[in-house]
């Protein structure tokens, strides 16, 4: 049975990628700073007994910790870095509003965090048939794609994402781990809003497409869920 770890699992985004792959009838480890309040997924995951829900908070090591214990010498065919935060989304950050702590919080979560949880996990990876690192990146982190000002601790998160990926995809090559780096799009989660056009389960449909189709020649690349190619 192929195997894929989802972090941020418990709405939005990360919520369908559980609920797409146990369809699929892969082993997915569902994990989420608060299983006890995760409703959704306890439901889905009592629908589908090989959803597994285990805790973790991206920027806790010792959270990190005790869950590599728990899949010690378990392979993870995909890792789906999808935990985010957007604290000061649609453009409340003019400069003299800006909040330092909540753009350090911002760097933990989406920056430290999908490299720390890779390198926890490397060996998990290896030791699978697939070997693929998943990064959800944003439009927002490339700079060629800067038109307007603000929302500066969110992109400048998703661009350093997107440059640890590329350099780890080089370090990963030689135990022929791939590292695919994704755009959603903007999708109607709590995070892009109910105006936004595009619905979670269309996004995802497409990147595990993207999944599916990976070769070692995309490893570091950007794309789009559609499979458009990114700038940087």
């Amino acid at each position: 049975m192929a195997s894929v770890l989802v972090t941020g699992s418990n709405r939005g985004l990360g919520l369908e990628w559980v609920r797409q792959y146990a369809d699929e009838g892969w082993r997915v480890y569902a994990t989420c700073r608060h299983p006890e309040t995760a409703t959704e997924l306890q439901r889905l995951a009592e629908a589908r007994p090989q959803v597994r829900i285990e805790r973790l908070d991206v920027t806790r090591p010792e959270q990190l910790a005790a869950l590599v214990e728990t899949l010690r010498g378990e392979p993870v065919d995909v890792l789906i870095n999808n935990a985010g935060v957007y604290f000061e989304r649609w453009g409340r950050d003019a400069l003299g509003t800006i909040d330092y702590g909540a753009w350090e919080e911002t760097f933990r979560v989406n920056t430290l965090g999908p490299v720390r949880v890779t390198e926890a996990l490397v060996d998990n990876l290896a030791a699978s048939g697939r070997r693929l690192v998943v990064a959800i990146s944003s439009h927002m982190g490339s700079i060629a794609d800067i038109t307007q000002p603000r929302d500066y601790a969110y992109r400048s998160s998703k661009a350093a994402l997107n440059a640890a990926m590329r350099g780890l995809a080089h370090e990963l090559a030689g135990r022929r781990i791939g590292v695919l780096i994704l755009h959603p799009g903007w999708v109607r989660t709590r995070m892009g809003g109910e105006q936004a056009p595009i619905a979670p389960g269309e996004s995802v449909t497409g990147m595990r497409g993207l999944v599916e189709r990976f070769t070692p020649a995309w490893s570091g690349r950007f794309f789009r869920y559609d499979g458009t190619p990114m700038p940087w």
